[in-house]
């Protein structure tokens, strides 16, 4: 408890903005408003004693008894040093708390009647416990709170009263200061303690729920400026090789890509037609994934890849009769058009259609045309489809964007001459996305 009592009943006034002092504590001030002076002056020309109490509002200029508490502090001046522009800085020491009974008011100074505020306080395992308890809370703060001094921690040490306890807890708080003049107007020690432990419970997890998002926020920061930083240095090599512009390390990779492929030169120059856009694009924009995109779709083809055919009639009608039974008009037909094709190479894309029931062999038929000729096999199944854009393919600006069945066909088989089975073609039907057989009429003439 505190060793200090105050004595006095009547004593000059002044009132306080931002900050609520309890017995024990040392605080600099600095005192401006005239009639705070005027008080500080007539308690130095006496005993240096003084009386203070915190503002409810610390925005009022000129505040009335109803704009401060009630429940103040006994103070003893121990510095004073007046400044070039007319005010004090003080330091004052709290004595005691006590209760202001009456104001009495005069246009220069302020005094009020007093009367000092007891503690209660007795001795027990759960006071001990309670302090302990806001001890350990107060040092799991200071951990959390960077602008605790660390001699708040260090004073902590040889404390063994309640209220020096709460004086040094209180007094490095980052707390509004309703709540710390609700802790002065306490006279139960233990309530203070049990309120005060609250207090530091809330504030400890406001607080570490605080250093977790600034934790996460400051790993995000990191990580961009790490990518930026690591974006310049690739730019830097990039320029000193010779390779100027942003994304020019994708560009690279494109034409190397194209290095020893045989494309046909309508393709190079679309290639290198969009890789000029791409390189005045930024790499972080939409469009610049779009181009991306559709170049790896170019390149992916098998422009320069295809199938020997390997023509043998004999052959062929064997794989023919060793797959099917009977349909003798339609292995006929087949043979004829191998034997067309061996008559004249340069027949392109021609075309059978197969007529039947299900279950009779057309895609099988389609499998052994492909095995006679020494090709790659693709079956597209058109069964379904409504939408024409699943045979010409979307176009590039559409989030997923693909290209058509026949072009992924093409690609799924590795050579740009594969027997391309088109099945369940009945069964293309119309919509309002557009008729898929007029797209296929498109596709195939």
């Amino acid at each position: 408890m505190n060793e200090r009592n105050w004595k006095k009943n009547y004593a000059p006034y002044f009132p306080l903005r931002g900050i609520v002092i309890f017995p024990g504590m040392v605080v600099p001030l600095i005192v401006g408003r005239p009639k705070s002076i005027n008080a500080i002056e007539e308690a130095l020309a006496t005993d240096k004693l003084i009386v203070v109490s915190t503002q409810k509002n610390g925005l009022i200029e000129e505040p009335e008894p109803k704009d401060v508490y009630d429940v103040g502090v006994g103070c003893e001046i121990i510095q004073v040093l007046r400044l070039p522009d007319g005010t004090y800085r003080i330091i004052v020491e709290g004595i005691e708390r006590v209760k202001i009974t009456q104001f009495d008011l005069s246009p220069t100074v302020w005094h009020v009647y007093v009367e000092p505020l007891k503690s209660t306080f007795e001795s027990s395992t759960e006071t001990e416990a309670l302090m302990r308890l806001v001890s350990d809370k107060f040092a799991l703060y200071s951990e959390l709170n960077k602008k605790v001094p660390q001699d708040a921690i260090l004073s902590l040490t040889n404390v063994d009263s309640p209220d020096r306890l709460i004086m040094v807890v209180v007094s490095n708080l980052f707390i509004p200061v309703e709540e710390k003049q609700k802790i002065l107007e306490m006279t139960d020690v233990k309530e203070q303690l049990n309120y005060l432990h609250e207090v530091l419970e809330r504030e400890n997890t406001i607080l570490e729920i605080s250093r977790k998002i600034d934790e996460e926020v400051r790993n995000r920061i990191e990580k961009s400026q790490k990518e930026y930083f690591l974006r310049e240095k690739l730019k830097e090599i990039e320029r000193e090789l010779g390779e100027e512009g942003e994304g020019a390390g994708t560009i690279s990779e494109i034409k190397n890509k194209m290095k020893g492929r045989k494309l046909p030169k309508y393709v190079v120059d679309k290639i290198n037609e969009e890789l000029e856009k791409l390189k005045k694009i930024p790499p972080m924009s939409p469009e610049s994934g779009v181009i991306q995109n559709y170049i790896d779709w170019l390149l992916a083809l098998p422009w320069d890849k295809a199938t020997t055919d390997t023509i043998d009639i004999k052959k062929a009608q064997e794989i023919l009769d060793k797959n099917h039974y009977d349909l003798k008009d339609v292995k006929e037909r087949i043979l004829e058009l191998i034997a067309v094709k061996k008559l004249k190479s340069d027949v392109k894309g021609p075309i059978l259609c197969f007529v039947g029931p299900p279950g009779v062999g057309k895609t099988s038929l389609g499998k052994s045309i492909a095995e006679a000729l020494g090709r790659k096999f693709v079956r597209v199944s058109l069964g379904g489809i409504r939408d024409e854009a699943e045979i010409r393919g979307h176009r590039r600006t559409y989030v997923g964007a693909l290209p058509g069945r026949i072009i992924q066909g093409i690609k799924q088989a590795g050579v740009k001459n594969p027997v391309f089975l088109l099945d369940e073609i009945d069964k293309v039907g119309a919509d309002f996305r557009g008729d898929p057989t007029a797209a296929l009429l498109e596709a195939l003439d």
